[in-house]
């Protein structure tokens, strides 16, 4: 089913929840081996497509969710601007995927996540009701803050049909400076403390023995800051390509593993993890983000726990994903929680397809 209208979408979604029918929004398809196996009716987001409303100079776009992230990434580039949050994801990925599975890339660290830079939507609830949340402009403190709550909903709550985003200017300069040989306790070290210096850096990774520190700016403030660098390691700078491709590695991190894991973890405690040995790993964030490849789960959550974080299993075979859930599995208290939630957007459970092996 492919609806191109905030109408037609109701009525599918209304349809649904009266025949007790289970629907599975998608965009682009690029996410769609996350999570359990599961059989459920594909609604094709793809035509809520477009622009709808840019103004540069108010540094605010709004788009139709299905509208691909490489567009929209040249539309701002076209303006010098820039999503700040550094989206990523597969070809033929869309904003509203983005958004959904709230993926935030390296420059998270300086520059905040998605839920940060999203300022509105528009959606219909698992009700087959449309509904607006947030506003098109940057300061709105009117209402419940649903904004955030659509981020890494994962399509559980409701069919995002428009998204208003925050941009902004694209820096002049940029530079990465390497430190190589540093083992994961000092790599966390100097990443801490570069990113608590004056230096302002806009993003911290460790990666084959490389910790990479980025700074952007204006060309005479990134040579001041570098230097700050410089007074804490020896460093080197990378050409703009090698940057490219470190920077760039890590949106689609150890692509070669049939297992994958994303951590999330004190910065602080992720040396702790990297040096439990269960499988090779590079670190993003400052260390607050491990990329880890291991079929290790029990271990893997374990390790997630014991460090103060939690971990999400992004790819595995068929089979794993069967019977190991996507998502941290969270305490009584929160999972109830967040059932209610849940079922406050979609009593009917239209978009509870199981895919998460934790539906109530």
């Amino acid at each position: 089913m492919r609806p191109g209208s905030t109408e037609a979408l109701v009525e599918i979604v209304a349809d649904a929840a009266a025949s007790g029918r289970k629907l599975e929004i998608a965009g682009g398809g690029t996410k769609a081996d996350i999570g359990a196996p599961r059989e459920a009716e594909r609604l094709d987001m793809s035509g809520f497509s477009g622009v709808i409303d840019y103004d540069p100079a108010e540094l605010v776009l709004t788009v139709g969710a299905g509208t691909p992230l490489a567009e929209i990434e040249a539309l701002v580039a076209s303006k010098n601007q820039m999503l700040a949050f550094e989206p990523h994801g597969a070809p033929g990925s869309t904003i509203g995927g983005v958004v959904a599975a709230g993926v935030s890339g390296s420059r998270r660290v300086s520059r905040g996540a998605v839920r940060d830079h999203l300022l509105g939507f528009k959606a219909v609830s698992g009700r087959g009701e449309a509904f607006v949340g947030g506003a098109k402009v940057v300061k709105n403190v009117t209402g419940y803050d649903l904004p955030k709550l659509a981020c890494g909903s994962w399509g559980r709550l409701f069919a995002l049909t428009e998204v208003t985003l925050k941009v902004l200017p694209a820096p002049e300069t940029t530079v990465t400076l390497a430190v190589e040989g540093l083992d994961p306790t000092a790599a966390v070290a100097l990443m801490s403390k570069a990113l608590g210096s004056q230096a302002e850096v806009a993003a911290a990774a460790y990666s084959n023995g490389v910790t990479a520190l980025r700074l952007e700016g204006f060309g005479p403030s990134v040579a001041a800051r570098r230097r700050l660098i410089e007074a804490m390691a020896t460093v080197r700078a990378l050409s703009e390509g090698d940057a490219e491709a470190l920077w760039s590695a890590l949106r689609g991190p150890l692509e070669d593993a049939p297992v994958l894991w994303r951590l999330s973890v004190p910065a602080s405690r992720a040396a702790s993890v990297v040096d439990a040995g269960l499988g090779h790993s590079v670190m993003d964030w400052g260390g607050a983000r491990i990329w880890l490849a291991s079929d290790q789960a029990e271990a893997v959550r374990r390790a997630a726990v014991t460090a103060g974080g939690h971990a999400m299993l992004v790819r595995a075979p068929e089979a794993m994903r069967a019977t190991v859930p996507a998502l941290h599995p969270q305490p009584a208290p929160v999972a109830a929680l967040e059932a209610r939630i849940r079922r406050a957007f979609d009593p009917a459970g239209v978009f509870e397809t199981g895919r998460f092996l934790d539906a109530d």
